[in-house]
């Protein structure tokens, strides 16, 4: 697909979604938002695409919503808004429930929306260069479509405090308060990314989905509905192609075929 706001390329198994706005710190639009969403399903559907990582081009991850779209945003009906705020809510959620290790690379600034895009990925890189916040409320708005999100990311009593406040989060703090898996010098974030994926790349493909799914799934069961969907989980992947080769190749000690090209 051609794409105007983003840049998305494909690489030894590693699909790469680069918010390209640097003229306005990849601030965001329904077009941004638009083609985010695409990508991130032509990432979903290329077998080849193993693992994605999401960043911005410049000195900015993403600087939350444009002004120049708030600026036509502000004269929409509660319609168009709720149209607007649902392919927010949308593209969040294609992210987080994408079958496939996501990686977010962030390079600078991180503001408002540009949390949910992050908090959406499974494992959070952060140059010792950026800064996050959730500023929402000094606009008169809250951060709601990336709360989800951003709340399971970083805990409620967190959220309260830095949605409520608004406040600044230098990266150190980021990374304490878990925003943030990992903070690295910004001539190591590259490396450190990379070490990442080779790490995913190791792992079986379907197993690694299948991890996504039972972190999403197992948290929200009781303990008497997670046995039977544990044990089934388990019971299948055993007997499956992948799991058959995993274990094989562990007790040959040998690689499993999937590390071939890694």
């Amino acid at each position: 697909m051609s794409y105007q706001m983003i840049l998305y390329s494909t690489e030894a198994q590693v699909g790469r979604i680069f918010f390209n706005r640097p003229e306005v710190h990849n601030a965001f639009n329904s077009g941004m938002i638009r083609e985010v969403g695409d990508a991130v399903e032509e990432a979903w559907r290329d077998e080849n695409v193993r693992v994605v990582v999401f960043s911005g081009k410049g000195k900015s991850f993403c600087a939350g919503a444009d002004l120049n779209w708030m600026r036509e945003v502000i004269h929409f009906s509660f319609d168009q808004n709720m149209q607007e705020s649902l392919a927010i809510a949308e593209v969040m959620h294609k992210i987080y429930t994408l079958p496939k290790p996501t990686i977010a690379r962030v390079n600078g600034a991180a503001i408002g929306g540009g949390n949910g895009f992050l908090s959406a990925c499974d494992i959070v890189v952060a140059s010792e260069e950026a800064k996050f916040g959730l500023s929402e409320v000094k606009l008169g708005l809250v951060p709601a479509a990336i709360s989800p999100y951003v709340i399971l990311r970083i805990g409620e009593g967190r959220a309260r405090e830095y949605f409520l406040t608004g406040e600044r989060i230098s990266a150190q703090r980021a990374y304490e308060i878990g925003l943030a898996n990992r903070v690295v010098p910004a001539d190591q974030l590259d490396e450190t990314v990379n070490a990442i994926v080779s790490s995913l790349l190791s792992s079986g493909p379907h197993a690694l989905a299948s991890c996504k799914e039972l972190i999403q799934q197992a948290a929200r069961m009781s303990f008497e509905e997670a046995k039977e969907y544990t044990a089934q989980m388990i019971a299948q992947l055993r007997i499956s192609p992948e799991g058959q080769e995993g274990m094989a190749a562990f007790l040959e000690k040998r690689k499993p075929k999937w590390v071939k090209d890694v």
